[in-house]
């Protein structure tokens, strides 16, 4: 099922940006693959039993809204990827938080078998998860909650090939590391470990995938360095204290709306211009 709501939200995108090209009477964008982005990134967030219309309809709202309201590629303030999954969370909360567990689709009587994921296990039921098994995908998640040594390797290659900032998820994986250590070194058994923290829900995915779009971050390496940590803190924040047990999403989401301010305040001034 994974496999197929990828191919929905990507035809999904593509298709909506298509429409709206022709509507707005420009050249189609559809070449950039950036719709295919949005729509490979918004299908790994979702959980494997998400209706494909649900994953479909956030889909269009992450093109038309997430971007293409704001004119396009390169002018859009938010991750679309992201914005597509906050709509859902919002249109669909009990089905944006139904996860089936691992290995069940073997047994043919069983149409579903859900649980929390191991974030929300902790978060309400003080249960926590061993970390080989998160880092090994034996767990209950999204495609891109339940990877995460394949999300690391393709992280890794993009910033080998330099498609990506490397301060971005340095800064916001080192944070997360250590703010969440310190809690966990002063209350051990209140707090989860670092590890944990690092490897559960969608930190990986949003660290090297999303966090480092170069549209939504900043464009200067002390900015980068800023918007990671800024989204590391936001994100212990809501894990530790929050309602919701995860909050990548937001934590990027909110470090995009302040990425413009960040340019403007790390972005060197020509030399011999006054500041304003």
């Amino acid at each position: 099922a994974p496999l197929w709501m990828i191919l929905v939200c990507v035809l999904a995108a593509v298709i909506t940006e298509a429409l709206i090209n022709r509507l707005r009477g420009v050249s189609l964008s559809i070449p950039d693959g950036s719709a295919v982005i949005t729509g490979l990134l918004l299908a790994l967030t979702l959980p494997p039993s998400f209706p494909f219309s649900g994953g479909a309809l956030g889909a269009v709202f992450a093109i038309a809204i997430g971007k293409q309201v704001f004119g396009g590629l390169g002018y859009n303030i938010f991750n679309p990827a992201l914005l597509g999954r906050a709509f859902l969370q919002a249109s669909f909360p009990v089905q944006m938080t139904t996860w089936t567990l691992p290995n069940t689709a073997r047994f043919s009587n069983i149409d579903a078998v859900t649980a929390a994921t191991p974030l929300g296990q902790f978060k309400f039921e003080r249960i926590l998860t061993d970390n080989l098994d998160l880092l090994l995908g034996n767990i209950g998640g999204s495609l891109g909650e339940t990877s995460a040594v394949v999300i690391i390797i393709g992280g890794l290659y993009l910033l080998l090939r330099k498609y990506a900032d490397w301060r971005i998820p340095v800064s916001f994986l080192g944070t997360v590391f250590i703010v969440g250590g310190l809690f966990w070194l002063v209350h051990p058994t209140q707090y989860p470990d670092p590890v944990f923290h690092l490897l559960s829900g969608g930190l990986m995915l949003g660290a090297f995938f999303m966090a480092t779009d170069m549209v939504t971050s900043p464009i200067t390496p002390k900015g980068s360095w800023i918007f990671g940590v800024g989204a590391g803190l936001i994100l212990i924040i809501i894990r530790l204290y929050g309602g919701l047990p995860e909050g990548v999403m937001y934590a990027i989401l909110l470090m995009n709306a302040f990425a413009p301010l960040i340019n403007r305040y790390t972005t060197p001034k020509p030399f011999g211009e006054v500041a304003a």
